[in-house]
């Protein structure tokens, strides 16, 4: 679907993780089989916390017993609750993508890095990777601290990607205490609101609407809403 539409939908109510796993199998199953359109799927989960491939269990310490889920995924432990976007990615990497090389999974990764930081730009806010580190960062200009505003977690199941990445925008920020996230002690976690920065949910949805272009070479559709479970 390279230069072509891709299929963005939303779901308006929190989507349980397990649905939203049995959701991305069998979207990801379809796509290889050429029965289903690429797509993004922007979401939010109640508070819960999910294990990477390579999550220790010391890292959980879950005060408020939050479920918590084995995610399939690349990492450690990520909380995801209301007031972070998740965006959950379905893409045929066989072909070129933009500027993401074909079959190539670092390119991917890199791509989907690439479309966060454009976006967070958008706002006025300068994300940058670290290497050996997860996610994007920024530096908190009121105390100059490095903190990780979004996180990226992904699966590549015969070529065709799914989860994705979860961006911060007002969550509860004490639900993070309940883990080492992604298994990173020594730097804290951030978001849009502790940055003082006043933006919706929609707005970012149109960030990334508007930045996923110059970074995959394709045209979002139009926000198709989902019926919920």
């Amino acid at each position: 679907m390279t230069n072509g539409c891709f299929l963005w939908e939303i779901s308006k109510k929190p989507v349980p993780y397990p649905a939203a796993l049995t959701r991305m199998q069998t979207l990801a199953r379809d796509i290889r089989a050429d029965e289903a359109k690429e797509r993004v799927w922007l979401l939010e989960h109640p508070p819960l916390f999910t294990a990477g491939t390579s999550a220790k269990e010391e890292d959980l310490f879950n005060p408020h017993n939050y479920p918590t889920f084995e995610a399939g995924r690349g990492g450690q432990w990520t909380y995801h609750g209301p007031g972070q976007r998740i965006a959950y990615v379905m893409m045929d990497l066989h072909n070129p993508h933009g500027e993401v090389r074909a079959r190539d999974v670092r390119s991917y990764v890199h791509g989907l890095e690439e479309w966060v930081i454009r976006t967070l730009a958008t706002f006025g806010l300068k994300g940058e990777c670290r290497d050996g580190r997860v996610g994007v960062w920024v530096i908190d200009p009121a105390t100059g601290l490095e903190e990780k505003i979004a996180a990226i977690g992904v699966r590549v199941s015969r070529w065709v990607s799914w989860h994705g990445v979860s961006i911060n925008l007002n969550p509860r920020m004490s639900d993070f205490d309940g883990i080492v996230p992604c298994g990173i002690r020594e730097f804290g976690v951030t978001s849009f609101e502790k940055l003082g920065l006043n933006v919706t949910m929609p707005q970012l949805d149109a960030a990334l609407a508007e930045n996923w272009r110059t970074v995959f070479g394709s045209t979002p559709s139009a926000l198709m809403p989902l019926q919920d479970e």
